[in-house]
């Protein structure tokens, strides 16, 4: 066991010794280790960290791009639909208006024609008046002249002598008198 022995206690000292270097601070090392993260943190900077910032930067302002976008393509759909909202409105009352002017020229026109036809009824019924009056006078005319030469036949054939024509119109219009006085 002494061999084992041995070589553990070399071993230990010789660990020791090279964790003691390890932790020994050397200046020139430490100064070569500094530059060496610098210039790393320098490469890093110029060739990892300032891309993907600008990568990152490009998103953002492509999102605040589309975000304004959106936000101006809902302001402009919103007015759309406020101007689309008017234009039904203007057009209803339009429709209302086209509606009660209709109803009112309907309503005038069927007056008018309403008028226009009971005028007509009554110029016509006064015209079959003046119709009727007119025949009526033609009808009495005639049967004035009918009668008035049938009574003067008969007056003659009675009387045994012609009758002149004075006498004769007064004769007609005694009888027609009488005749007009018993209808």
């Amino acid at each position: 066991m002494n061999t084992l022995g041995l070589l553990t206690s070399s071993s230990l000292s010789f660990l020791a010794e090279e964790t003691q270097d390890l932790v020994t601070i050397v200046p020139w090392t430490l100064i070569a280790q500094l530059c060496n993260l610098f210039i790393q943190l320098l490469l890093i900077k110029r060739f990892l960290f300032k891309p993907i910032r600008e990568m990152l930067e490009k998103r953002k302002a492509a999102a605040d791009a589309a975000i304004v976008d959106a936000e101006r393509a809902k302001q402009e759909a919103l007015d759309m639909k406020n101007s689309y909202e008017t234009s039904i409105q203007s057009a209803k009352s339009e429709a209302g208006e086209i509606i009660a002017n209709a109803t009112k020229n309907a309503a005038s026109k069927s007056d008018a024609i309403l008028r226009e036809a009971s005028e007509q009824v009554v110029a016509m019924k006064a015209k079959a008046e003046q119709d009727i009056a007119q025949e009526r006078r033609k009808a009495v005319n005639e049967i004035k002249d009918e009668i008035g030469s049938m009574a003067m036949e008969i007056a003659g054939k009675v009387i045994g002598r012609e009758i002149n024509e004075k006498d004769h119109a007064k004769l007609i219009d005694e009888f027609i008198n009488n005749v007009g006085a018993e209808s």
